[in-house]
């Protein structure tokens, strides 16, 4: 345990905690906000050329109320670290049968984000990264953000992920769950590192399942998404490590499985951080020292799959 059993020891150890997140996380956020604000009117502006050029993609760029995730200030947004983030372009309902029909959205993407970045207005500021698979842009020579194609699909549960959640695991309560698949998934057009070496029907690129508004949903309550606030910058801290061979994302899954091993909401209350904390950072050691970290929706891939072992 490490939230110590008498109630001294917790009130100090919780003073510790709040001291790291009003002065290290907040920080943090608050640098990556104006990160953001730096670098997104430039990528609208990018994308913006990109829709004329191309009606079939649609921005999902907008901006919306953050809270501790700071991928919240603007909606379509993933903060992958500091000075790096994705920006998710989605095709409308006829666009991506067109795109998969033909198998030209890859090749597409990069063609209409070169010609949009050569006439955009900050065209000095933002270049296209050569010589990647993915569509990848350096934004004030600091900043790389990635764009991927991708269709949203509202409503619908993939099959993969049909078992989630188990029935013998009480979290999350069946409404919440309801909410979940409600949110859907997305279909990211990028290379899958679990296709990575086999020829695939669009020559190595794949259609990839995100769950990130799912996932954002079930984060909701308690001390969830402080608890990854926390694990984020100790990440950014002390993990920035070459290759990133431990990601925000892993953190991110472990969360939610710590939120399985822990159903109850009081649980997840300011008085039991330091314990959630703790249990989150043993399964990371588990999953380093197994080189696996499963999943969450889908556990059969591994999110280690392609990191070094080194």
């Amino acid at each position: 345990m490490l939230v110590p059993p008498d109630s001294m020891g917790t009130t100090k150890l919780l003073y510790h905690i709040n001291k790291y997140c009003n002065e290290r996380v907040v920080y943090r956020r608050g640098q990556i906000a104006k990160t953001i604000r730096e670098i997104v009117k430039i990528v609208q502006d990018v994308l913006k050329e990109v829709e004329v050029q191309e009606p079939r993609f649609i921005s999902s760029l907008n901006e919306c109320n953050g809270h501790y995730d700071e991928a919240l200030i603007f909606k379509g947004l993933e903060v992958i670290s500091p000075n790096e983030f994705e920006v998710v372009l989605y095709l409308n309902q006829m666009g991506v049968f067109n795109f998969v029909d033909d198998g030209s959205l890859p090749g597409c993407a990069v063609l209409k984000v070169a010609q949009a970045c050569d006439k955009s207005n900050y065209r000095d500021l933002v270049k296209m990264i050569p010589d990647t698979s993915e569509v990848k842009l350096r934004v004030r020579e600091r900043f790389i953000v990635q764009i991927t194609p991708a269709f949203r699909c509202s409503g619908l549960w993939p099959r993969s992920a049909a078992h989630w959640p188990l029935p013998t695991c009480p979290w999350p309560p069946p409404n919440i769950v309801a909410e979940v698949k409600a949110e859907g998934f997305d279909l990211l057009s990028k290379e899958c590192v679990s296709l990575q070496g086999k020829q695939s029907s669009m020559e190595g690129d794949a259609w990839v399942l995100s769950f990130v508004e799912a996932e954002n949903r079930l984060l909701q309550g308690g001390c969830r998404k402080k608890c990854l606030s926390i694990l984020k910058t100790l990440r950014d801290r002390h993990l920035e490590l070459p290759g990133q061979p431990i990601t925000s994302y892993h953190l991110k899954t472990l969360v939610l499985y710590e939120c399985e091993k822990h159903p109850r909401e009081c649980e997840w209350d300011e008085s039991s951080i330091g314990d959630r904390i703790n249990g989150i950072l043993l399964q990371l050691i588990s999953c380093l020292q197994c080189r696996r970290c499963p999943h969450y929706f889908l556990p059969n891939l591994d999110l280690f799959r392609g990191k070094s072992h080194r």
